[in-house]
């Protein structure tokens, strides 16, 4: 028996679809590279924007013309897409076998056995696996919890992966000591809003803790201890983002001073209307804390460009604060309508070549500062992590603590590297191996 997956989308997903290679090389399945030598195909898919939702559509299109060619091929549509309504209709029309969504997913085993099956439960008992750790990589995926309780108006994740759950931190630990033991040397803890960990319900600042879980603070100096070199954690919302996170990151050696912090707008009228639970101010001060705590951070942002109702002025204020905090790397996008959510149908959209020019204007800043910063380490000692060969021969690909793309001269195994930037693009660091007396230890 042979399957192929293909994977849209989030880390986490990636992290599923490990997950899920893992449970099926356990029942006897191999690998394959095409979805024509395959029997089983899944489609692990991403629902964010309409853009992985499109490249699904095309893929199940394909899949459904070669099932009817040959016709024993078991079609899978898993994921946040196969939750909505839009993805079940697509389940539907291309004749797909099995039907999962992100609650569902560690149902995988006994959908194939059946055959045709569908599940968009979200049964907390189901929702984690602990996948053995991946072979011959030196970095990995650990998901500490699911689900998000915010609902930012443009944003399809509640709806998608339901409510917030934590994961038992001794499961986190068990797995993370696997990965130190197997050579992993970095590992990325996962979840929509990891600042929620170990949470009662809710939102806001002020949330009691579940009983017998240890806060997200107290989780990264725990799993600094387990002996991985480098720890880091994605997504984090700025609400939740609290003064004992920031101060675990200082006296945590192990974990990367790397934050990415989604801001979304910079304007306090539309970060009402996206209902983002906090100011422009109050996002501010959470900067201000982090570079007073951790002056050689690397910070980055999520942004939407043209929001609905987003105004010239509003657009501004969003470019001034972008200024203003000076970020390394950013990841923005034009604002895409979701179906079901409350931004959908709701607010005046715009026209899409207003959010074209909007978007390529802050592209322009962004690619302008991050120039500037990046410059700034040239001549500089950092530290990368070299995961594989880069598309020009000779040359290793790999990123440093800060999470810049490095590029380093030299077929270097993978693993961490010691290097001096030699010259720097708004994008990467490129670098050569430091010798033992190469200017300054960097914890970038």
């Amino acid at each position: 028996m042979r399957a192929h997956i293909v994977t849209y989308g989030c880390q986490m997903n990636e992290y599923d679809t490990h997950a899920i290679r893992s449970e099926l090389a356990g029942i006897g399945y191999s690998f394959v590279d095409s979805y024509k030598e395959a029997d089983l195909v899944l489609v692990n898919t991403c629902a964010v924007r309409g853009k992985p939702v499109e490249k699904a559509q095309t893929l199940l299109g394909e899949l459904r013309k070669e099932k009817r060619q040959r016709g024993n091929l078991t079609i899978g549509l898993i994921g946040c897409l196969a939750q909505l309504p839009e993805g079940q209709r697509m389940g539907k029309r291309f004749n797909v076998d099995i039907m999962l969504g992100p609650g569902a997913i560690t149902q995988i085993v006994p959908a194939i056995e059946r055959g045709r099956f569908q599940s968009f439960e979200f049964d907390n008992e189901l929702r984690f696996y602990s996948p053995p750790p991946p072979t011959g990589s030196v970095s990995a995926h650990l998901t500490i919890m699911r689900g998000c309780n915010h609902r930012c108006t443009y944003c399809i994740v509640p709806t998608t992966r339901g409510p917030e759950v934590s994961r038992h931190a001794e499961d986190i630990l068990n797995e993370a000591r696997a990965l130190a033991d197997a050579g992993v040397v970095e590992v990325t803890l996962l979840g929509q809003n990891v600042n929620s960990y170990g949470l009662e319900p809710g939102t806001g600042v002020r949330r009691a803790r579940l009983e017998g879980y240890p806060s997200f603070a107290e989780l990264l100096r725990m799993v600094g201890r387990v002996g991985i070199p480098r720890v880091r954690f994605v997504t984090s919302h700025p609400i939740n983002f609290d003064d004992d996170i920031i101060e675990a990151i200082a006296d945590t050696p192990a974990v990367c001073r790397y934050i990415h912090l989604p801001v979304q707008s910079g304007s306090d009228r539309v970060l009402k209307r996206m209902a983002r639970e906090y100011t422009r101010d109050f996002y501010l001060n959470r900067i201000k804390k982090i570079r007073e705590f951790l002056p050689d951070a690397v910070i980055s942002t999520d942004i939407i460009a043209g929001f609905p109702g987003e105004t010239d002025e509003d657009f501004e204020e969003t470019l001034s604060l972008y200024r203003e905090v000076q970020y390394d790397m950013s990841y923005m996008f034009i604002y895409s309508e979701r179906e079901g959510t409350p931004a959908a149908n709701h607010f005046d959209d715009m026209p899409r070549e207003v959010k074209a020019r909007r978007l390529a204007r802050l592209a322009d800043l962004a690619k302008e500062i991050s120039l500037e910063r990046n410059q700034e380490w040239v001549n500089h000692k950092v530290e990368v992590l070299v995961q594989g060969p880069f598309d020009e021969e000779g040359m290793s690909l790999g990123h440093t603590r800060g999470n810049h793309v490095a590029v380093i001269a030299g077929n270097l195994d993978p693993g961490i590297h010691q290097a001096v930037v030699a010259h720097a693009t708004p994008n990467r660091l490129y670098c050569i191996e430091a010798l033992e007396d190469a200017m300054l230890d960097s914890t970038v």
